[in-house]
């Protein structure tokens, strides 16, 4: 009997390693867990929250600084050259039609040819286009009807110091390409000429004419 008891103990103790091991495996994985869980919870936490971030992020200071912008000055007339005896001054190649595709094109030639001559070429400008309504009066009524509307696109090119022997060269070789429907017309420049380009107010001349 007393040589029975320690082996009876000796399994005892042996079933006991072996459920101890077999809870301790069980534990392993879940504190695995837990230990990851913490590790990232721990990897989460801004450390460097309360430090400074010395601009990362902020853009702004690569950009150029804004300038700021400048009040455009009121347009002024430059002084209108009035010539010599052999050569012209300020002269205007106004070309005027109803088709804005036909004097547009025409006007580039010009320029073009201005260049290709050596003809010094000062501004090169649209005016703004004018409509103009065409009534008829019908033959028995005193009512007057509309006809139609009638736009008409003008374009000038601006030369100097054009020579008065080039001169008529120069005009002759504008007519013989000038297209149909297109009116030319070659003038010296004005002061009119220049005010005619800037939008008109009325009100303000007639509070201009009441002060005066």
């Amino acid at each position: 009997m007393s040589a029975a008891l320690p082996k009876v103990l000796c399994l005892k103790k042996g079933a006991l390693l072996k459920q101890v091991f077999a809870l301790s495996r069980a534990a392993t994985p879940r504190e695995s867990h837990l230990c990851a869980a913490d590790d990232a919870l721990l990897s989460c936490h801004r450390h460097y929250r309360a430090h400074p971030t010395h601009g990362i992020g902020r853009f702004k200071y690569l950009l150029p600084k804004e300038v700021p912008k400048k009040k455009k000055d009121k347009v002024q007339m430059k002084e209108i050259n009035a010539g010599t005896d052999y050569e012209y001054g300020d002269i205007n190649i106004q070309m005027t039609s109803y088709d804005m595709c036909l004097v547009e094109h025409f006007a580039q030639y010009v320029h073009k040819l201005c260049n290709k001559l050596s003809i010094r070429v000062n501004e090169s400008y649209a005016m703004p286009t004018k409509t103009e309504e065409v009534l008829f009066l019908e033959e028995r009524g005193s009512k007057l009807q509309l006809d139609a509307v009638l736009t008409t696109h003008q374009r000038v090119i601006q030369i100097s110091h054009l020579s008065s022997t080039f001169a008529p060269i120069l005009l002759e070789i504008i007519q013989s390409n000038q297209p149909e429907g297109v009116h030319l017309l070659v003038k010296e420049h004005t002061e009119a000429d220049f005010k005619s380009r800037l939008k008109a107010r009325p009100e303000l001349e007639e509070l201009k004419a009441q002060m005066n």
